[in-house]
């Protein structure tokens, strides 16, 4: 009779906690994104709360894309009034004040936005694309390949965290190649494909055999000239095979789901998010070479993977200079 009993209550509970776990409030997630998900920055944070909403579960995640600066405020405000636990997005340029300015307003939700300024008590914390380690290997590569001796590079605005990647790029290149020549342009933009393609049709012009492609619009100018180039953000070799050779990667999936499981504890508290984006904790890495790697010279592609290791054991570092470049 005991056992019955027991049996029944073990039923019973499973019930009760498939049940409740069922009914469990789910948790909210919103992004808010001042280009198109297409470009590669907003892009990695949005691949990221996907990811988070597939792999953790029970996730509501809602975004806006294309906002104006004039709206930008306006949609942050209209997410926090709807309750959402999360808020993240990019705060750079215009969103920058407005971000700062609802968060404040809203003590007790979780705000992380890109910016390259600091977080602000209880509740604003930061993050960057602290990509930079990858952008040297991709430098050091560069340099040993060029036949030219001179580079290029196309990125958006200087700022601090476009002009550290552009500068890891550089200092990488050199430190196996002291004859190289970088030439540096800024399309005054975060999405111009066109413009993008334009620039680096000057630099391959002007002696560049390889391109870093810090913005879109890069590699089409390279299919056409016949040079290598790389990616930047995401793996970008699907969009011309025969021309990204690697590329720094991003993956905002480290520093999401520690967002996630802060807010969950009731253990949030404003902080600069730098960190889960680094080597060492999964954030950055350096894109596969995909066919590249039977092409590359062996040497080189040893060099890279030593280095590598290196930094993820802390045993080199990798210079972080945001300095706006001088092109040669």
């Amino acid at each position: 009779m005991k056992k019955v009993l027991w049996m029944t209550l073990i039923v019973v509970f499973s019930i009760l906690f498939a049940f409740s776990a069922s009914q469990a409030k789910p948790f909210k997630i919103a992004a808010i994104f001042q280009t198109a998900i297409e470009e590669p920055w907003d892009g990695v944070i949005h691949q990221a709360c996907l990811q988070a909403k597939k792999e953790i579960g029970n996730i509501e995640y809602e975004f806006t894309e294309k906002i104006a600066a004039a709206d930008f405020e306006k949609v942050l405000r209209e997410y926090a009034e709807r309750g959402f636990d999360l808020i993240v997005g990019d705060a750079f340029l215009a969103g920058e004040e407005p971000a700062r300015r609802v968060a404040k307003d809203y003590p007790n939700i979780a705000f992380a936005f890109g910016s390259e300024f600091g977080p602000v008590s209880p509740n604003f914390s930061v993050f960057d694309n602290w990509i930079h380690e990858p952008s040297y290997l991709c430098g050091v590569i560069a340099g040993r390949l060029t036949k030219t001796n001179t580079l290029g590079v196309v990125a958006a605005i200087p700022i601090g965290e476009v002009n550290r990647l552009v500068n890891a790029f550089k200092a990488g290149a050199l430190s196996v190649n002291p004859k190289i020549k970088v030439k540096i342009s800024y399309i005054g933009g975060w999405f111009d494909p066109p413009k993008a393609k334009e620039a680096a049709i000057a630099q391959i012009e002007a002696g560049a055999d390889l391109i870093f492609a810090e913005r879109f619009g890069v590699f089409e100018a390279a299919k056409e000239k016949g040079v290598l180039a790389f990616g930047n953000m995401s793996d970008q070799n699907a969009l011309a095979p025969n021309v990204v050779i690697t590329g720094p990667v991003w993956n905002m999936y480290p520093t999401i789901k520690f967002c996630i499981e802060m807010v969950k504890k009731k253990a949030w508290v404003s902080m600069d998010l730098g960190e889960w984006s680094m080597m060492a904790k999964g954030g950055s890495s350096l894109a596969p070479f995909h066919s590249f790697e039977k092409t590359l010279p062996g040497a080189v592609v040893k060099e890279v993977r030593d280095l590598e290791q290196k930094i993820l054991n802390g045993t080199f570092r990798v210079p972080v200079d945001e300095q706006k470049p001088v092109s040669d």
